[in-house]
């Protein structure tokens, strides 16, 4: 469908590169400064990202992981929307552009002409630096990407894009920020995607934003399926899945870390406006698959009957292979193998 772009090698090369020229241990103490930003629940009204060791040390902490959550998020749409293929791309709030890079991963350059890509964000170190990175992409949309510094006030506008991602902004934001960045964000593109953390208060933030995004008009395609009330109560649960994300010896470093790998937990929606073509899931599985002797059991939020867990026995034949293959945030039933080339 598209051309092949090794989006994920290329940024862990690019990254890698990057963090050549900082002293670890100036970035592990910048690492922890901006864990105590991440995980905080106060808005801030200063960029979090204030040079240039603050956003090499915040790149090699978090762009792998928030690239491998939005790239998951993207690919759910398309999987979704197959006739997608966005001409332009508004990533607000996007820093060092992890989501314009999961961007080319999902649709590569945006066949026959490049995409239009434009990172919005207030933090002029962090253009600085996603600009270096992008310039050694592969991707022609990534290396003519703009860089644009500003931010939206209260009923502020956004230029109209077939695509708008939101991805780890809403947290940084107060209350009306943050309504008034979705509702812009609802008015200007055909396709919206936010993506939080995967923790209550991260749910919390994307099941509001879903909300507005409805109110506005657009049908949601991922991962819920449908476009009712979530039948899932702020407070007593929360609906997050998980991508897993290869660590490089010097992110490992700089993370203190020693796994080779790690899973950022993310909540997310995808959302659309009438006129793009897209059927959501019949259902989505919204924990760990258990694998049990002869039979798995799986939770599942479905168009119909909200929440439910269904059990596949052996009897059940594909249906049983198709169930032990099923990863969690999976669309069920399992869509069938491709067939041969032909």
């Amino acid at each position: 469908m598209f051309a092949p772009l090794h989006i994920d090698e290329e940024l862990r090369d690019a990254l890698a590169g990057l963090l050549d020229g900082l002293p670890p241990r100036q970035a592990a103490k910048a690492v922890e400064r901006l864990i105590a930003s991440y995980r905080g629940r106060t808005p801030t009204d200063a960029p979090v990202l204030r040079d240039r060791a603050d956003v090499v040390a915040y790149a090699a902490y978090r762009m792998p992981a928030t690239f491998e959550a939005v790239r998951a998020a993207l690919g759910a749409l398309a999987d979704r929307a197959p006739g997608l293929d966005p001409a332009g791309h508004l990533d607000v709030g996007g820093g060092t552009g992890a989501a314009v890079w999961a961007a080319a991963a999902t649709w590569g350059d945006g066949g026959e002409r490049t995409r239009a890509t434009t990172v919005l964000d207030w933090a002029e170190p962090a253009l600085a630096v996603g600009r270096e990175l992008a310039a050694a992409s592969g991707s022609a949309a990534l290396r003519a990407a703009e860089w644009r510094r500003g931010r939206i006030a209260p009923g502020g506008e956004l230029p109209a894009a077939d695509l708008i991602t939101v991805s780890y902004v809403l947290n940084e934001l107060a209350e009306d920020a943050r309504h008034s960045l979705v509702d812009a964000a609802a008015a200007a593109g055909r396709a919206v995607v936010v993506v939080e953390p995967g923790t209550p208060d991260g749910y919390r933030r994307t099941v509001e934003a879903r909300e507005r995004l409805i109110a506005a008009g657009l049908r949601v395609l991922a991962p819920c399926p449908h476009s009712a009330t979530c039948p899932i109560e702020p407070g007593s649960d929360w609906c997050h899945f998980a991508a897993r994300v290869s660590r490089s010896s010097l992110h490992r470093q700089v993370k203190g870390g020693s796994l080779a790998y790690e899973d950022e937990k993310f909540s997310y929606v995808a959302a659309v406006r009438p006129g793009v073509e897209g059927t959501p899931a019949a259902a989505r599985i919204v924990r760990k698959p258990q694998i049990r002797k002869g039979q798995v059991l799986l939770d599942l939020c479905t168009g119909q009957d909200g929440l439910r867990r269904t059990t596949v026995t052996k009897r059940h034949g594909p249906e049983y292979r198709a169930a032990r293959d099923a990863e969690w945030g999976d669309d069920w039933p399992a869509p069938p193998p491709p067939g041969p080339s032909a």
